[in-house]
């Protein structure tokens, strides 16, 4: 068994910003596999189902980003998974909009959500996948700035990137996080092409 957990705010206040990405990632997969998101337990909004032929989780937690850990541990707890059975994807400031990147393992980078993730779970050795959604201006605070907005010339490239990362997700599943790193980690230069 796989969960694959998008990290973001829920509630239409949040629907459409850039801390978001996780929970639009989600959505993307519940509709290509046809895996409802009609399950209120463990803190999070779940869908259960299959995939290729892995029983899969997928799982957008309710808790407000900061305490994301919370959702992550009680599944883990309830389904007996361990660090390896759990794919987490989340937005990135350090990427440029429309880019993605899987890693095994890395530290929370500043975002909250991972923190604590990292911190419920004891470990950082866990798949991930960032998407990329630019770095913010130097006279917006960061939480303002997560919590806005794309401009409208970034939306293509950032629904995009989800489409994206939704792909990566289930070569993971299916092939492995090496093959989805060699399939999906392309280098970008700030513009957002490939180098």
């Amino acid at each position: 068994m796989k969960a694959i957990f998008g990290l973001g705010n829920y509630g239409p206040k949040y629907a459409g910003t850039r801390h978001n990405m996780g929970f639009d990632t989600v959505t993307h997969l519940s509709d290509d596999w046809n895996i409802p998101l009609d399950t209120r337990r463990f803190k999070g909004l779940c869908g259960f189902g299959w995939y290729e032929g892995e029983k899969v989780i997928l799982v957008q937690p309710q808790t407000y980003m900061n305490l994301s850990g919370e959702c992550v541990r009680e599944i883990c707890d309830f389904f007996k998974l361990t660090s390896k059975d759990i794919l987490v994807v989340y937005d990135d400031v350090s990427l440029p909009p429309g880019s993605i990147r899987i890693r095994k393992k890395g530290s929370a980078g500043g975002h909250n959500g991972m923190k604590n993730i990292i911190a419920h779970l004891g470990t950082e050795g866990f798949d991930r996948i960032r998407i990329g959604v630019g770095e913010k201006p130097e006279y917006m605070d960061l939480a303002d700035y997560v919590l806005s907005r794309f401009a409208p010339g970034d939306e293509p490239a950032v629904r995009e990137a989800i489409a994206t990362a939704a792909k990566a997700a289930g070569t993971v599943i299916t092939e492995g996080t090496d093959k989805a790193m060699n399939l999906y980690n392309t280098r970008q230069n700030k513009a957002g092409g490939e180098l």
